[in-house]
């Protein structure tokens, strides 16, 4: 179970050195294999994912099409109860909403009247939504990814997620794709589908920019393929981080530690508190809610394996640690949680207080889900509508306001050797 490790007999780096053990990805070991698929696919196309697919998932896409159908989109919401129809939209109005004060307008600005200077800003073309499929298909992934999408303006959305054993799209990812209009969906996974969004196949679309969670091979596609299409993140194992004083609730922090440990067994739980009290009733509440989950080994190899709970002496001195660790989520449960925020400089996403609970992010709140991981958050955002937007510079001068700068202009040219830049301005003026 969980290790109490106290900041008084243990110094700080000590406590990094057991909070490092989490082994990072060597995705050299993957390179070689993904890249052949890649290679296949983009000199293939459609042949090459028919291939992988039967390989890799054991489905004949000749048999069962690439492409989900209306008639699947039917029988998906027949399968499905209208209470999860109406959570969905619940969590498509409040995600919709809160990436709306995200969107950004073009502006221009002058000074002079001879001056113009602004910035364009508008949606990418197309974007590639990467749903995971699988024993635990994550309905939620949709809505996160393709929202801020919308948002911006991005006219055509792709989405691919591999099939299951019988050739079909879980249930629950088909009406989230339905509820937000996405329509286009190709069953599909692995690094070959990433290799269909980067390079377009007889089927598929090419994209400008592809999303959203995998597996390795999926984050290794991912990084092969930046440069010919955007990404957005290569997301490492789940974390969570609590702030906890004397206050908290030692079953509430018990219970959000252990909604990341539930992830897989690389996830990462840590409290951080003030309080030995707290840190020894979270661990007993540990032990007992552990053992009624569906997932428990999971739980407990993660909590064993990843899981801390530190106690300092001050809350200043916890918030320095959690800056250095920059978690993914970072739960902030003390008396007047507030207070602290202006404090914090590194993390994904901050609750605030005993009832936001970390799963609220995840499903209904608002704000995005895609987080950065792994210390990332030091310089890395959330998913939002700027991740699908570009921007073009502006730039208007007339002739008047071009002599008042051309000699500095070509000055600057002159002193880097390049003197066609020079004549670009010079010949203006003859």
């Amino acid at each position: 179970m969980v290790e109490i490790v106290n900041m008084k007999q243990l110094n700080r780096e000590r406590i990094f050195e057991l909070l490092s053990s989490r082994g990072s990805v060597d995705f050299t070991d993957y390179n070689d294999g993904v890249q052949m698929i890649l290679d296949k696919v983009k000199l293939n196309g459609d042949k090459a994912l028919i291939q992988f697919t039967k390989e890799f998932d054991k489905v004949n896409l000749e048999d069962v099409g690439l492409k989900v159908t209306e008639e699947e989109f039917e029988r998906a919401y027949k399968s499905v109860d209208d209470e999860f129809i109406s959570a969905i939209r619940v969590a498509i109005d409040n995600i919709k909403s809160y990436h709306m004060k995200q969107k950004q307008n073009s502006w221009f600005t002058s000074d002079d009247e001879d001056i113009i200077l602004g910035q364009k800003i508008g949606p990418v073309g197309s974007a590639g939504i990467y749903v995971p499929g699988g024993t635990a298909p994550y309905p939620s992934s949709v809505l996160m990814n393709a929202l801020p999408a919308i948002v911006a303006g991005v006219k055509r959305i792709v989405m691919v997620t591999p099939p299951s054993k019988e050739g079909s799209v879980n249930a629950g990812i088909l009406v989230a794709a339905k509820e937000v209009g996405v329509t286009e969906i190709y069953k599909v996974g692995g690094a070959q589908a990433i290799a269909a969004l980067a390079f377009g196949t007889q089927t598929v679309p090419k994209v400008d920019k592809i999303v959203g969670p995998g597996n390795i091979y999926v984050a290794t596609a991912k990084r092969l393929v930046y440069g010919y299409v955007d990404i957005d993140m290569i997301a490492g194992p789940s974390e969570i981080l609590i702030l906890a004083d004397e206050t908290a609730n030692p079953r509430f922090v018990a219970a959000d530690m252990l909604s990341q440990a539930e992830h897989d067994e690389l996830a990462s739980s840590i409290l951080i508190t003030t309080s030995e009290s707290l840190a020894e009733k979270v661990k007993a509440e540990l032990e007992i809610q552990t053992a009624l989950l569906e997932r428990s080994e999971i739980a407990e190899k993660s909590l064993a394996d990843y899981g801390k709970i530190i106690i300092t002496d001050t809350m200043e001195q916890a918030i320095e640690l959690s800056d250095e660790i920059a978690p993914e989520h970072l739960e902030v449960c003390v008396k007047n949680p507030f207070e602290l925020l202006n404090k914090i400089k590194n993390a994904g996403a901050i609750f605030l207080g005993d009832y936001a609970p970390e799963p609220l992010g995840d499903y209904i709140a608002g704000p995005n889900h895609v987080l950065p991981t792994s210390g990332t958050a030091k310089f890395f955002s959330p998913l939002s509508v700027d991740d699908f937007t570009k921007k073009s510079s502006v730039i208007y001068y007339s002739k008047d306001a071009l002599r008042r700068v051309k000699d500095a202009a070509m000055r600057l040219a002159e002193q880097e050797g390049l003197t066609a830049h020079k004549n670009s301005i010079k010949v203006r003026f003859e």
